[in-house]
């Protein structure tokens, strides 16, 4: 899953949670899907670092 696909579903549970009356249980899964959507979304952000970190460590060797 894209980045931009994990904000806009994480977006979207926000949305649902703050427009809807949800029961308590409902509640619970919507934080629990949103609380997923973080954790993938920082696990994304993670991959683009490292492959950041890689690129900007091959281009000082360059330089040298």
């Amino acid at each position: 899953m894209e980045l931009e696909e994990i904000m806009d579903k994480l977006e979207e549970t926000v949305r649902r949670m703050e427009q809807e009356k949800l029961s308590l249980e409902e509640s619970y899964a919507c934080f629990s899907e949103g609380m997923e959507y973080v954790k993938k979304g920082n696990e994304a952000i993670d991959q683009v670092e490292k492959k950041i970190q890689v690129l900007m460590e091959s281009g000082e060797e360059e330089n040298e």
